[in-house]
């Protein structure tokens, strides 16, 4: 039997975001393991659908050398275990650790699945904090992608910065549209009359928290009927957002503030327009899942922002950091409503279309067996 092994950072993950490839790995014949760090609903759903699931502690944030070389050396002895046929590390510590890993143990066939930059490719205020983790994580990739049989990567500017910057070197690389969403878990909901902004993303700077925020003062200024949400919890990165500052702008009435929720469908169908200010995504999940419940969208101008929006078919886009801007764009969908119930039209067609959660994890799975074939 095929055997294979999925690595990621973010254990809940693997039955959201990854969940429908495991099951198409797993329906295709191959015996898999999932590696992550422990969360026990997902044990527990990971059990339930034949997923073997491989405790692995990791910090998905944090740099910590002694216990990433701990990491490393787990991984190693897993794989040594284990012996698959295929590795799938997913997001930048599984890459720059567990395909080295892998290498060494004599898996033949490893495959990293860049799933966006984060704080080391976004700070844009370059920092010397981010200098160094920049330069850190660039040498990282460099090494780790070397060791790999093969990339992917969810837009295309994400590949062509890495071949820019020479860190893929002779690795073939392949783009996917995303991680995909599931149309039928996320349906069409009714537009609301009212102007309701939807935010959601983790509280980090490089998501465009401020810009939101601002962009919200401004817009409540001219259009006070304009009511704006915000979705998401603290993150230990660098980057992260201070809550004492979300916490102000619920104060002056700015934002509601929903914190975390288990399931963002009921927030997505009282909002109206679904905004993302981000400075850098891999693709969007809570932007594809908005489109597929007929949202218009507001973005950016931005690596993986950009990809899902036809400006003026079904979003606009503004540019980064651009709280002003983002404001007008707010205002221009208020005004104008029949523009942005087309708009909310053709998100959902453009969710069907590119984005089926179906199409990309046989994409992925196109992919993974066409490299084992060719050994």
């Amino acid at each position: 039997m095929k055997r294979i092994v999925v690595i990621v950072s973010e254990p809940k993950s693997l039955a959201t975001t990854r969940g429908h490839l495991l099951l198409a790995l797993r329906s295709a014949g191959y015996e898999v393991h999932a590696a992550a760090p422990v969360d026990a609903s997902t044990v527990r759903w990971l059990t339930e659908n034949g997923i073997r699931f491989q405790p692995m502690p990791m910090e998905r944030a944090a740099i910590a050398p002694f216990g990433d070389v701990r990491l490393a050396f787990r991984l190693y002895r897993m794989m040594q275990e284990l012996k698959p046929q295929v590795v799938l590390a997913c997001a930048i510590k599984p890459i720059v650790y567990g395909i080295p890993a892998a290498l060494m143990a004599g898996v033949s066939r490893r495959h990293a699945l860049v799933t966006g930059l984060g704080y080391a490719f976004t700070d844009r205020h370059k920092s010397m904090r981010w200098r160094i983790v920049n330069l850190v994580a660039r040498c990282l990739y460099a090494l780790s992608l070397r060791c790999a049989t093969t990339a992917t990567f969810q837009n295309q500017d994400d590949r062509e910065d890495f071949r820019r910057l020479g860190l893929l070197g002779r690795t073939p690389a392949n783009v996917v549209d995303g991680s995909g969403v599931d149309l039928d878990r996320f349906k069409v909901a009714r537009l609301p009359a009212e102007p309701r902004f939807l935010m959601v993303a983790r509280l980090l700077r490089d998501k465009g928290l401020a810009e939101y925020l601002g962009a919200a003062k401004l817009v409540r200024a001219a259009r006070p009927e304009a009511q704006f949400d915000l979705v998401g919890d603290k993150d230990p990165n660098p980057a992260g957002f201070p809550l004492s500052e979300v916490e102000a702008a619920v104060g002056d009435g700015t934002v509601h503030y929903r914190g975390p929720v288990a399931d963002v469908r009921e927030a997505i169908a009282q909002s109206r327009i679904f905004v993302l200010p981000s400075y850098r995504e891999g693709t969007s999940r809570s932007v594809l899942e908005a489109m597929a419940m007929g949202r218009p969208v507001i973005t950016t101008d931005a690596p993986g922002c950009r990809a899902p929006i036809v400006p003026g078919v079904n979003g606009l886009l503004v540019p980064v950091g651009a709280t002003a801007s983002l404001a007008d764009a707010m205002i221009r969908l208020i005004d104008n409503v029949e523009e942005t119930n087309a708009m909310a039209a053709n998100s959902r067609a453009i969710a069907e279309q590119r984005y089926d959660v179906h199409k990309v994890t046989d994409d992925m799975m196109e992919i993974i067996e066409t490299e084992l074939r060719s050994k």
